[in-house]
C-alpha cells in the first residue's frame, strides 16, 4: 500500500490506520540512553542518517530538534542508480526513505538524536512499515557512519529492550552507512510547504506535539 506520494490520502483509509504511533503509543519520552557518544566542546558539524516510515515527517521531525542545522529527504540502502522516488517506491531497490541530518555535537549528541527516533519520530516496532505505509522502503533503520554511532545505536536498542520499553520487539536494522541521495526537490520539507494535507495532518503533525511536549528541552520551533 503506497500513500506517501502527492496524490491526494483518502482521508477515511487515514483514520481506519490511525496516525502512525510515537514510540509504541506512550505518552511519556523513553529512557536517555545510557552510553552515547563523547561530549564535545567546540562546535562543529557531524551528519547521522537514519530512516524510519515516510521521510516527510522524518524531516518534520529533526528540523524541530536543537543542535541540528540541517535536514535533507532522501535514499539510503540502494544503489545511486534507483535512488528515484518511483523506483524506490517498489519496494525492490534495497533503499529506505531516509533523512540525512546535520548537527553540532556540542549542542546535541548522537544518542539524543536516537532518543527523538526512538520517542516520537517513529514506531520501531513496526516491521517494513509505518502506520498506514507498507513496503520495505518504509523499514526503521540506523545507518552508522563510525564504530561509534554503531556502539550507542546497538547499546541503547538493548537498553530498551531490556526495559521492555515497547509492548513488542524493537525491529530496527543497525547497518553501516554506504551512501545518501537527496530525493527530488518537491519531496524537500514537503510537511512544512503542506500542513494542510491530510496525511501531513494526521500521520505527522501529532510528532512534531509529541517532540514539544516529550522532550522539550530538545525542541526548537
Amino acid at each position: 500500500m503506497r500513500v506517501c506520494n502527492l496524490q491526494l490520502l483518502v482521508l477515511g483509509s487515514v483514520l481506519l490506520a490511525g496516525s502512525t504511533l510515537s514510540a509504541g503509543d506512550k505518552a511519556s519520552p523513553i529512557p536517555k540512553p545510557a552510553l552515547d557518544t563523547a561530549t564535545v566542546d567546540k562546535a562543529t558539524q557531524q551528519t547521522a542518517v537514519l530512516a524510519g516510515g515516510c521521510f516527510w515527517g522524518m524531516q518534520e521531525v529533526f528540523e524541530h530538534v536543537r543542535g541540528v542545522s540541517k535536514v535533507v529527504s532522501g535514499y539510503s540502502g540502494g544503489e545511486g542508480k534507483t535512488a528515484q522516488y518511483k523506483v524506490v517506491s517498489t519496494g525492490d531497490t534495497g533503499h529506505a526513505e531516509s533523512v540525512k541530518i546535520t548537527y553540532d555535537p556540542s549542542k546535541i549528541s548522537y544518542g539524543q538524536l536516537l532518543r527523538v527516533f526512538f520517542s516520537v519520530a517513529h514506531d520501531p516496532t513496526e516491521l517494513n512499515r509505518q502506520g498506514p505505509d507498507e513496503g520495505t522502503q518504509y523499514r526503521s533503520v540506523i545507518f552508522y557512519e563510525s564504530p561509534e554511532q554503531q556502539r550507542v545505536a546497538e547499546a541503547y536498542i538493548a537498553q530498551l529492550g531490556q526495559a521492555k520499553v515497547f509492548p513488542k520487539p524493537i525491529v530496527t536494522q543497525v547497518v553501516p552507512f554506504k551512501a545518501f541521495y537527496a530525493a527530488e526537490s518537491y519531496h524537500q520539507d514537503y510537511a512544512k510547504r503542506h500542513p494542510d494535507d491530510p496525511y501531513i495532518s494526521f500521520n505527522d503533525a501529532p510528532k512534531v506535539d509529541d517532540l514539544r511536549e516529550q522532550l522539550p528541552d530538545l525542541y526548537v520551533k
